[in-house]
């Protein structure tokens, strides 16, 4: 160039050429060699060299910029001597340089044909008198701390290592040592833009320890790195030398040839493109490993579980209704709702073959049958069955199987299920589902989303396979006690079934038909023992109270033990066991009268409840302490909605209290005790209002309730009665203990046709719609009797489903 760059001092600012450095930093007081191969960066080089030598360094903030700009440069670099520039070619110049000033960067021009900038020297403020000995302490710490460095990383120069144990100069060592360290030039460059020497120290301080952290994890690495790398070399050379042994002596265990096995059955199965790549990619795996290596176990259990899942297996449905009937008859007794449900099943899945996604939830009370109706479908149907037991699993990798980066891993509780059943198209029993329980292991419900999903489980994939499998084949059939524990999406999936419980002649037939016959063979007591129906009965009345038939069987099976020992010790041949036998076998009867109101009494009325394990009896008792102060008790183990309903029924009678002869300034004189027997057993719901209301009006009043009458139904504050759910189980109930005539919410009569034709044939259902409707049937008023009668009930034709059963503790009126 010809042109002399000259220097401008104006108000201590200086106009320089500029270099944009990648990557690295210059400090004052440093002589630094670099290469230049940018256009304008060489022209700012001779541009330099045709003034006075100087030009200004700073360093950009990413290395890939290429023509970069004010926002692309740091605010502070340093004005260096070019002492020696060499063009190594047309587009690369050596240069050495010598920093000597730090400097800010004020202005830039980048239209000419080099940077220019506009620089401000800004030099480090020095130590002040009361930051010296903190000073010393720092330089000191660096030492050490560089010492420490030295031990990481040796390779330093001795002249570099001498300047620095030498020199006791803070300023010097503030830029010296972050110039010849190996440190990111981020980290270099936070230095420079540091104006305070103290606070400069410090940072150099922190970034050397950090530094010397790095440094250690490093080496230690290096060190594991090479242990294990001459630890595997020996032990390959060892194997290999092994392995040509083995073959001298004709007994060499040969894994490319199990591999190719593994390669020829995956290859038979005609699986998807990606499943059978990575399987075929396993086999290689284990073509290269030695057969004693502990990976090589591992890879062979992988290919054995997936080989072993049946990926084209299924078999053929028989879907003939009359074959199905038959078998669901001879099975079960009773039961009509699920056996029709899945008659629907097979005659759809005999219209539409395709059709995927039907997921059964049978929800009732223990011991009615629910596992059971599962085998029976399967039986009915032709298919495979496999049983899963969900009560209290609560690892998620119970459901999906374990990763193979696990120890002991294996595949989830649904891969087992379906290697077990040998099928691609089997029956599938979740059983308790509502007792999943979820912890810190993750949430198994969740994990069964996917599962009971027919949009997603055409793709499940177990953690343990890593590999696309089909359940969309699968019929799955869970079962649960309390549907209002399962999750609110899991149960969304589901069609429920809801399995009532037992009438007492459905029992008799249970036990003439099943139960009976199958305790006598187990027993080896066929044509030596038989059992009258007084006896059955007894059983069934005196001995066992349930909602299904678990207890009975046990029960019976106990009478066929002691019938045997009988007929093992030579004291008879036959037996024929009557209802007295029953009672000499058993001793007395275990079942206790409920507490109910067995009279027409003041202040007592029988409700009905809901549980879970089927419907109750639920009495309510209301005395009234007279020279009282208004107080009102309530006890019994009532839930909170109970207690306002108890609320709600004082309030009725408070404003009715003219219409049935109650003085109502003598209601502030009176305390009322509320009391719901058993009080050991909580109870809650909203549907004891109407029970609640009948007893305080009888309490207060003095008239008698009727003790063959039995009720159930929500109150509003203005005497509604609201529907209930349970109607069918709480209608049992009533039939258990001989009611005549239950009262329910008018809005419930649609519900009746649920309720069993024994049931209805031996109990009259009486609709109400308000508490003075309640009142009047319930209530023996002066001039009425005991044994009035009430409208029957016309048999119910709507087929509009129930409600489903509120979520309640125990006992839920």
């Amino acid at each position: 160039m010809s042109e002399k760059v000259k220097i401008k001092i104006a108000r201590n600012v200086v106009h320089l050429p500029v270099i944009a450095l990648r990557g690295l930093v210059v400090f004052p007081n440093n002589v630094v060699h670099f290469e230049v191969g940018r256009e304008k960066s060489i022209a700012a080089i001779e541009a330099a060299m045709h003034g006075n030598s100087s030009v200004f360094l700073v360093a950009q903030q990413e290395m890939d910029t290429e023509n970069p700009n004010r926002e692309d440069l740091y605010a502070y670099g340093v004005i260096a001597d070019i002492k020696q520039a060499l063009r190594v070619s047309d587009d690369l110049v050596k240069v050495l340089v010598e920093g000597k000033t730090r400097a800010r960067l004020l202005e830039l021009e980048t239209e000419g044909k080099y940077l220019q900038a506009s620089v401000r020297p800004a030099p480090v403020r020095g130590i002040a008198a009361d930051k010296r000995t903190q000073c010393e302490a720092l330089v000191r710490s660096l030492k050490d701390s560089f010492e420490e460095y030295l031990s990481f990383s040796p390779q330093l120069s001795k002249d570099v290592v001498y300047n620095i144990i030498s020199s006791d100069n803070p300023l010097f060592l503030s830029e010296y040592m972050p110039a010849n360290l190996l440190l990111k030039y981020e980290d270099k460059q936070t230095i420079l833009n540091e104006t305070s020497l103290l606070t400069r120290l410090e940072k150099l301080l922190t970034l050397l320890r950090e530094e010397c952290q790095v440094l250690e994890i490093e080496r230690d690495l290096d060190e594991k790195v090479n242990a294990q790398m001459d630890k595997g070399q020996r032990e390959y050379y060892l194997r290999e030398q092994m392995h040509i042994i083995s073959e001298e002596l004709g007994d060499a265990e040969d894994t490319r040839a199990e591999a190719d096995g593994y390669r020829r059955k995956i290859e038979e199965l005609q699986l998807e493109p990606d499943t059978a790549e990575k399987l075929l990619k396993e086999c290689d795996r284990l073509a290269r490993m030695q057969s004693s290596a502990p990976e090589s176990g591992v890879i062979r259990n992988y290919l054995d579980t997936c080989l072993s899942l049946p990926w084209h297996t299924a078999t053929e449905d028989d879907l003939d209704q009359t074959h199905a009937r038959k078998v669901l008859d001879q099975q079960h007794y009773g039961m009509q709702k699920v056996k029709e449900r899945i008659l629907e099943i097979l005659a759809v899945r005999k219209l539409n073959n395709d059709v995927k996604g039907q997921i059964l939830c049978l929800v009732g009370p223990p011991g009615v049958g629910k596992t059971s109706i599962a085998h029976s479908v399967a039986d009915c149907m032709g298919r495979k069955f496999a049983r899963m037991s969900l009560g209290g699993v609560h690892d998620e990798a119970e459901i999906r199987g374990h990763r193979r980066t696990y120890i002991g891993a294996m595949p989830g509780r649904i891969i087992s299920a379906m290697i077990t059943a040998k099928s691609a198209n089997p029956v599938i029993l979740l059983d308790e589902i509502d007792k999943l329980a979820g912890d810190y292991k993750g949430d198994p419900s969740s994990a069964l989303l996917e599962v009971l999903d027919p949009e997603q489980n055409r793709t499940f994939k177990d953690n343990y396979l890593d590999i696309p499998f089909d359940l969309s084949e699968v019929l799955f059939i869970t079962t649960a006690n309390d549907a209002s524990t399962i999750p609110g999406p899991l149960y969304d999936r589901m069609d429920v079934i809801e399995l009532p419980s037992y009438t007492r002649t459905e029992k008799f037939n249970i036990a003439k038909r099943h139960l009976l016959p199958k305790q006598l063979k187990n027993n080896g007591l066929e044509g030596r023992v038989t059992m009258t129906t007084p006896a059955l009965y007894e059983i069934i009345d005196g001995y066992t109270r349930e909602a299904g038939v678990r207890n009975l069987e046990r029960t019976i099976t106990s009478v066929l033990r002691k019938c045997a020992q009988k007929i093992a010790a030579g004291e008879s041949e036959k037996i024929s066991i009557s209802a007295s036998a029953v009672k000499q076998l058993l001793g007395p009867e275990k079942v206790k009268p409920t507490f109910i109101s067995r009279k027409d009494a003041v202040g007592i009325a029988n409700g009905l409840a809901w549980t879970s394990v089927g419907g109750e009896m639920l009495p309510v008792e209301v005395a009234i302490i007279p020279g009282g102060s208004g107080k009102i008790e309530i006890t019994g183990s009532l839930g909170d909605v109970m207690k306002e309903s108890a609320q709600l029924a004082i309030s009725y009678a408070r404003v009715h209290a003219e219409k049935y002869g109650i003085a109502a300034d003598k209601l502030k004189t009176l305390d009322i005790h509320i009391h719901a027997p058993e009080g050991a057993v909580p109870k809650d719901g909203p549907s004891a209002g109407v029970t609640l209301t009948t007893a305080l009006i009888s309490a207060l009043s003095g008239y008698p309730v009727r003790h063959d009458l039995a009720m159930t139904g929500e109150i509003t504050l203005h005497g509604n009665v609201l529907p209930i759910g349970g109607l069918k189980e709480k209608s049992m109930a009533a039939y258990r203990e001989g009611i005549s005539t239950v009262l329910i919410p008018k809005d419930n009569a649609v519900d009746l046709h649920e309720v069993d034709a024994e049931v209805k044939e031996k109990i009259r259902f009486i609709p109400v719609e308000q508490l003075s409707q309640v009142l009047k049937h319930a209530l023996i008023m002066p001039g009425q009797t005991a044994s009035r009668t009430a409208p029957a009930v016309p048999q119910a034709t709507s087929l509009i489903a129930g409600e489903k059963a509120p979520k309640e503790p125990a006992a839920v009126m």
